[in-house]
């Protein structure tokens, strides 16, 4: 028996099965493909059930992540619509991401308290103001948007970092803590003249605080008033440097947060805090004693002028009265007491009389009798 082929189409005669008979089943030449088994992965074509071979869309079409699709599922990888016509959108959203990524890097908002800087090809252009503006797609040019009303503040020496001593006029030396606040003036300086503006301020900063407590005692630096003109000074001194560099920053403030003696002298200095004290002290007690005593001369002087008016108008009876308050002043601090009187004695030893009375009686001891024999 002759062999049959199972993808239709016989290899024999009429009697051998699988052939149409038509021309006496000799020719093989063309094998009938519309009867026996059909090939399952030939899509049909038209009505009339032929199928043609697959083309290599129709395999990428079909194939899934297992391999081959069948029946057109929905279970393969995505593809997008065609456009009318058979032809891909893919151009089409590629053109679409372009415009908005450059639409994107065109307009620009700029706060209120900002300003843009525009750079064409890496170099300077021009400045932006606040606002909603327009320039040029990247990377034609390119646009840095930074605060330039913001306060920055920065704290000399950092957290962390040794202390910072400073010398006095009077050659002591000061452990200072302070805080520089400051901002924005020009953005073009700002960004282009300096190649690193925060640690610039911090070298500046700390220049003009050294030149300005070296104008000032340890006493001037710890008081109120002293550290209120350290202040301005370094502020003043500050602004003058950053305008010779064309920094473009504004110096807002100093402030000196802390002004202790340096730590491993902190005893000494604490003992002669207490040294000074104390000779104010003094110094305050011996400024009343000199107060007082000049108050009661002038009292004095000024009952003497008096007295003396008073004598020019009645000599004698001032020379009298000036005699009995004297003489009075006089023995008052006597021990002896004086009686001008008829019948009196002129002396009575009072005081020694009355030292005696005062005086404990003296125990005599009296001596045994001896014994009678």
């Amino acid at each position: 028996m002759a062999g049959k082929n199972p993808w239709g189409g016989g290899s024999g005669g009429s009697g051998s099965g699988g052939g149409e008979p038509g021309d006496g089943g000799d020719d093989t030449s063309a094998p009938d493909t519309s009867k026996g088994p059909k090939n399952p992965w030939l899509p049909p074509r038209g009505g009339d059930g032929e199928r043609r071979a697959p083309n290599i869309e129709d395999i990428f079409r079909n194939r899934g992540p297992g391999g081959p699709r069948r029946g057109g599922g929905s279970g393969g990888n995505f593809r997008l619509p065609e456009r009318p016509g058979g032809k891909s959108w893919f151009p089409v959203v590629l053109v679409l991401l372009v415009s908005v990524g450059l639409l994107m890097t065109s307009v620009h908002l700029v706060g209120p308290k900002e300003q843009a800087v525009v750079k064409t090809l890496g170099n300077y252009t021009r400045t932006l103001s606040p606002g909603l503006k327009v320039s040029l797609p990247w990377p034609i040019e390119t646009v840095d948007v930074l605060d330039v009303q913001g306060v920055r503040a920065v704290r000399i020496p950092a957290e962390g970092e040794t202390a910072k001593l400073i010398l006095t006029g009077d050659q002591n030396l000061v452990d200072l803590s302070y805080i520089v606040r400051w901002n924005i003036k020009d953005l073009e300086d700002y960004m282009f003249r300096l190649a690193d503006p925060a640690e610039t301020v911090n070298e500046v900063a700390e220049a003009a605080m050294r030149a300005s407590v070296a104008e000032k005692t340890l006493d001037q630096t710890f008081s109120g008033q002293g550290r209120a003109e350290i202040e301005q000074r370094v502020r003043e001194r500050m602004q003058r440097t950053l305008d010779a560099y064309q920094a473009g920053i504004q110096v807002i403030g100093v402030e000196i947060a802390k002004a202790d003696p340096p730590e491993k002298v902190v005893d000494a200095f604490r003992d002669v805090s207490v040294a000074e004290q104390n000779a104010d002290a003094a110094r305050n007690t011996a400024r009343g004693y000199a107060q007082q005593v000049l108050a009661n001369a002038e009292g004095e002087a000024e009952a003497f002028d008096k007295v003396y008016e008073q004598y020019r108008l009645a000599p004698e009876v001032t020379r009298q009265r000036l005699y009995y308050e004297t003489m009075e002043r006089v023995l008052s601090q006597n021990d002896k007491t004086i009686i001008e009187a008829t019948g009196v004695t002129p002396y009575l030893p009072l005081p020694e009389l009355r030292r005696r009375a005062e005086q404990p009686p003296i125990a005599t001891v009296t001596p045994p009798k001896p014994a009678q024999e």
